[in-house]
């Protein structure tokens, strides 16, 4: 790892460690819109592996490569917020899925199945399977979806407890329930595939040799997985359980703004 001199060499260092940037630039994609490109990803990763190599000074070895791993996806972040990572069209597109899922799901008791969330949404099921490939940059939950209909909202309602963050929200007993039981109920597939990106760590394409199906496919299965997931978590967010003791005199505290 070192030079002559008794300098770190670099050089070594970045072909060591590529392989590590493309790894973590192909698992980010899955999060991302089609029109990204990986490649892209990739060069600000090598970007992010330069500076972790030149910001750190101790024995490289499994500590360098956690702090290598938190630069290198730091700096693809970084270079993809200046972007809108999903247009607000399909972001529209997939609010109009999952409330085709929620309905569908109330009048016949089950999952819906592709095509008929595609009949519900009057359009051919290429063009559905199509909106789900573009939609691979949708997330779980946004922090709009925090925002009720009425005054006081689901944060403003827990603010006020102590260490309370949107994260922590979702963290909660009644929330993590809520996801466990949404992802137990998924169609098995869906459910494989979460399961194999999230949980094993795998990229599309992997997850695509495992299933025996193309990595468009899967990223398809991703997305119709988050928007039955969404369906169910968003519900339980805007009427979440009351816990004990709301209301009773409790103060409330500005929204920040």
């Amino acid at each position: 790892m070192y030079t002559a001199s008794g300098t770190l060499d670099k050089e070594q260092l970045v072909v060591q460690y590529a392989p590590l940037v493309k790894r973590i630039a192909y698992h980010l994609m899955a999060k991302l819109p089609a029109s990204v490109q990986v490649e892209d990803i990739i060069q600000n990763g090598m970007m992010g592996l330069l500076d972790a190599i030149n910001r750190y000074e101790e024995g490289l070895g499994a500590q360098f490569e956690t702090y290598a791993v938190q630069r290198i996806r730091g700096s693809m972040l970084d270079g993809l917020r200046e972007n809108d990572w999903l247009p607000r069209s399909l972001r529209r597109d997939m609010r109009r899925i999952e409330a085709a899922v929620h309905l569908l799901e109330q009048q016949n008791g089950r999952h819906p199945t592709e095509a008929e969330l595609a009949d519900s949404l009057g359009v051919p099921l290429a063009d559905y399977q199509h909106m789900l490939q573009e939609a691979r940059g949708y997330q779980l939950v946004y922090f709009e979806d925090f925002s009720g209909e009425g005054e006081d909202d689901y944060l403003e309602r827990h603010i006020t407890l102590e260490g309370n963050d949107p994260l922590s929200l979702l963290l909660d007993s009644s929330m993590r329930d809520v996801l466990i039981k949404a992802i137990d109920d998924l169609p098995e597939r869906e459910k494989t595939v979460m399961g194999l990106y999230y949980e094993q760590d795998m990229n599309l394409r992997e997850i695509g040799e495992v299933l025996g199906v193309s990595e468009s496919r899967v990223c398809q299965l991703h997305s119709q997985a988050i928007a039955r997931l969404r369906s169910r978590i968003s519900g339980a967010i805007q009427n979440p359980p009351k816990q004990k003791g709301e209301g009773r005199g409790r103060g409330r505290r500005p929204a920040a703004g």
